[in-house]
């Protein structure tokens, strides 16, 4: 089997049919692909929705994974998975016709090729603000639009989880994805993580526009208390990697803590002059106090938590 396509899905009875039947009528051969469905621990309807496609169609597989946080339901999918290729993405995508073989083909294009994605383009509930529409249309919506027909780089050319495509050797090689949310709270750097050591191991990633999957995007998320909790599990993300990656001694955490602390309080300032100005600016000031308060805080744990600096420190999470 060439590819198996990865559905992580907690609560969402009610979009996930509209992802999975976008990828049933994907123009690639139904015997090369199957599509794998996590359900991480929901509460609502959706295993009575996975096991109706799985009934009906003989490539629909299902797995159920009790612990909660979504590294934990793509590892585990993934550990069932047949194909070559993993293509990884969410319960409230949907995904052009094209998509599948779009992005698969990239891997036939050079054999140090690790990870392929494509466009996320939104399809939005309702209108947006015009702030949002000005601020957001990025990865604080994993939205992702390029113009390259074709780009193969040593670097990682900004892939998310919800459009993400691994050689299935790269995938188990790297340890697998990092975590992320987990049981609501914000632990790690996921698919960052996760590109970072592919790279480590010397392979390739690539991109092509004409790979496209729609992220639908409610309401909720056209929001500031959105935006601001965006931005503070960012915080979270960010001091993970920063950890791994230079390991500092306390005294440098400290030193951390002390400048984001100043970050914080600029960033709060220039947020009080704008909104008082009416300049929509404010939106993203207002929002990137909450990332340097959550890296205020995180690293403040990393500095007297032994415990907690040895998970940031675990590479291979598909093992634990």
């Amino acid at each position: 089997m060439k590819v198996s396509i990865i559905i992580p899905t907690y609560n969402r009875a009610s979009l996930l049919p509209i992802t999975i039947d976008s990828f049933l009528v994907q123009n690639y051969l139904k015997e090369e692909y199957e599509i794998i469905i996590c359900n991480n621990n929901s509460t609502d309807n959706t295993s009575k929705v996975i096991n109706k496609y799985c009934k009906k169609y003989h490539n629909v597989k299902s797995v159920i994974e009790e612990r909660q946080g979504v590294h934990y339901a793509r590892n585990t999918a993934a550990k069932i998975a047949k194909g070559e290729i993993l293509y990884f993405t969410d319960d409230d995508m949907v995904a052009d016709e094209n998509m599948l073989s779009s992005i698969i083909s990239l891997f036939d294009l050079n054999e140090n090729i690790g990870v392929a994605t494509g466009q996320v383009l939104p399809k939005w509930q309702q209108t947006p603000p015009k702030w949002v529409e000005k601020y957001c249309l990025n990865h604080f919506l994993s939205l992702r639009r390029t113009d390259n027909c074709l780009c193969i780089s040593k670097n990682d050319v900004g892939v998310y989880s919800c459009h993400q495509a691994i050689l299935r050797e790269a995938f188990f090689r790297s340890g697998g994805f990092n975590p992320e949310n987990t049981k609501g709270e914000w632990i790690g750097d996921g698919e960052t993580g996760l590109n970072m050591k592919i790279k480590k191991l010397g392979y390739y990633f690539a991109e092509t526009n004409e790979s496209i999957i729609y992220h639908m995007i409610p309401k909720e998320r056209m929001t500031q208390k959105y935006l601001n909790k965006r931005l503070a599990n960012q915080g979270n993300c960010d001091s993970y990697t920063c950890y791994r990656q230079y390991v500092p001694n306390k005294l440098q955490l400290l030193k951390l803590v002390i400048l984001s602390f100043i970050k914080m309080t600029t960033f709060f300032l220039k947020f009080l002059t704008r909104f008082f100005l009416i300049k929509d600016s404010w939106h993203m000031h207002l929002a990137y106090s909450f990332y340097f308060w959550n890296r205020i805080k995180y690293d403040i744990r990393l500095m007297h938590d032994d415990e907690w600096r040895k998970l940031v420190l675990i590479d291979n999470w598909l093992n634990e």
